[in-house]
Order: C-alpha cells, then structure tokens, then sequence
C-alpha cells in the first residue's frame, strides 16, 4: 500500500451508528460505577450476543442523574469531534434506563437537554435516534415510536430497531415504524448482523428502511445485493463490532471492501466503543491500513455518512466542501 499524507482527522465526517450507553468512555464508567456501588466489568470477549446485551445494560444502570446524562453525551460529542466528526446521531433505547430518569418520556428530555448542550460546547450537531427493543415486544416499539413522532421536529432524527434480530419477526414491529415515517422520521433498524440476507431485505420492504443498521450479511444474497445498489440503501457499518461479535472474521477480511465494490453505499462506525475499544477516528484508519481502502473510497464513505444523516443542509454543504478539499490536499492516496 502506497503511503498517504492526507489527515484522516481532517476528513469531515458524520457519525451515524452510535449508542448512547455503548460509548460511554472506560474511565466515565469506572467513576459513575464506583460512586454508584455498582459492579461493571467489562469482558475480555463475547461468548454470545447475550453477554454482550448484558453488559450494556450494566453499564447503562450506572446512569442515575440528569448530570450523569449531560457528562456521558458532552464527552461522546468531544470524542466525535477528536476524530474530525462534525455531526453525530446517538442512538438511545429509554427502556434501558428502567424509570432512574423518570419516565421515558423524560428521559427523552434529559437526553435531548443534554445533546443541546454538547452540541455548543464540542461544535458538533447532535441529532437523537429513538430506538425500541426487539425483545419488548410490539407494543412497547409502538409507544417509543410515538415519543419519537412527538419529538420529531425537536431533535430527534430517526426511529431504531434495536436487540437480538432472532427475537420477534420485522413484521411485528410494522406499525410503530409506520407511526415514525408518518411524522417524517427515517426508518434504522439493525439487519443483517446475526441474521442473513432476508433480515437485511424485509428492514427494507417491511419496515421501510433506506438506511440498515449493519446489514454486512446482505453479500448472501447476489440478487438482493444488486437490488441494494441499485436503491442507494445505506448500510452503516461497523468493523470491530462485527468482527469481535463474530460477524467477520476479521477485519482484514471483512466484507465492507466487498459492499463498496458492489455500489452499496456504505458509512464506517465505531457502534459501542465503551466495550468494543473502537472509535469513529480508529475505524477509518483500520479501513485505510487494514482493508486497504483508498482516499477516494474513503472519501466517498465520507460524503456518503453526510448525505445518508438528518444533519442540516448547510452543515452538509460545508462539510462536503471540506471533503473535496481533503482530497485536493498534497499526498497520494494509497
């Protein structure tokens, strides 16, 4: 690989699949733990995706106050912007702080406040995914869509589907996602990680996603790949996540390479960093040194987190101009 000059911290970019728990620095969660008297280790690997839900959920206990809240998201904004982010979409399941924030809808409050707040002290937009659980059911998903509906043009930007896949078919979940488009709200479940292709295809005809979660398993499936091009569907990817979930086997021979070879659009995020060790910076180094991705790939995936983001126009205009300046800046690209 030929090396290459251009700062990849310099490269604007957004952050589109990200959870608000699951990046939560060490160090914060080591403090708020042993204050609280709560234990939350963190594994060493993950046996299962079970143990890894589990360990979210111990983390997200450690989250007890309003000012909790308002440290976790200030620093999630400062690490975005430390790895040249200039828009962030943090996801969050309100279930997961079970009633210490109030109701969920509260909750949602505290979030919202706590987004506003980074945003101008880090610099960077900040827009909030309201996401219900898979294993709650259908009825629980329906309320957390109509919280999200009812905060639509106030800072929340998309409507999630989070959990095990394997857990409550998409078409359960079909009216709470309904709910959410009605109020203009991108449909952004998880597909396609621990389920196949037809996880990744019914996100899209059942739930009416054009941005999918993961999604890296839809490669089972040429037709489906094609029809995924051929749509500009997103997939917002995760390198480390899936190779510590045993998604890929490793990130030298993960699929993104594959999917952007095949037209699929593609963006690059870090997922869960507090338990993955991953961040928005890092991931794009280990698609330039690992995966062997170019400038331009690098670029375009870039571009492509922008475009695919609820971020404003004008901070999207801005930013693609600072990508094509990037690419124009002194260097080869490998």
């Amino acid at each position: 690989m030929t090396p290459t000059a251009r700062d990849l911290w310099l490269l604007p970019k957004a952050h589109l699949h990200l959870h608000l728990d699951g990046a939560m620095r060490r160090t914060t969660l080591a403090e708020l733990a042993g204050r609280a008297g709560i234990e939350a280790p963190l594994p060493t690997g993950y046996g299962s995706f079970a143990a890894f839900t589990g360990t979210i959920t111990a983390a997200a206990r450690c989250l007890r106050t309003p000012e909790d809240v308002v440290r976790v998201v200030d620093e999630i904004a400062e690490d975005t912007a430390s790895a040249g982010g200039v828009w962030l979409e943090l996801s969050m399941w309100p279930g997961l702080f079970e009633g210490r924030l109030g109701t969920d809808a509260a909750a949602v409050e505290v979030v919202l406040r706590a987004a506003r707040l980074a945003a101008g002290r880090q610099g960077v937009g900040i827009g909030l995914v309201l996401a219900a659980n898979r294993d709650h059911g259908p009825d629980a998903a329906l309320e957390i869509a109509r919280l999200a509906a009812g905060r639509a043009a106030d800072g929340v930007v998309g409507f999630g589907l989070d959990g095990d896949e394997k857990s409550h078919p998409p078409a359960s979940f079909a009216e709470a996602f309904g709910v959410a488009r009605a109020a203009g709200l991108p449909a952004l479940p998880h597909a396609g990680e621990l389920l196949g292709a037809s996880s990744v295809a019914d996100a899209v005809d059942v739930l009416g996603a054009r941005r999918v979660l993961h999604g890296v398993r839809c490669l089972e499936d040429p037709g489906l790949v094609a029809r995924l091009a051929e749509e500009g569907i997103v997939l917002d990817v995760c390198p480390t996540s899936n190779v510590l979930l045993s998604v890929a086997p490793s990130l030298e021979e993960h699929p993104l390479p594959a999917l952007l070879a095949a037209g699929i659009p593609c963006t690059v995020n870090a997922d869960d960093p507090l338990l993955f060790g991953s961040d928005l910076l890092g991931e794009y180094e280990n698609c330039r040194h690992r995966m062997g991705l170019t400038d331009e790939r690098l670029a375009r995936i870039a571009a492509t987190s922008l475009r695919a983001s609820a971020a404003p126009e004008d901070l999207v205009a801005t930013a693609l101009r600072g990508i094509e300046f990037w690419l124009g800046a002194a260097g080869q690209s490998s």
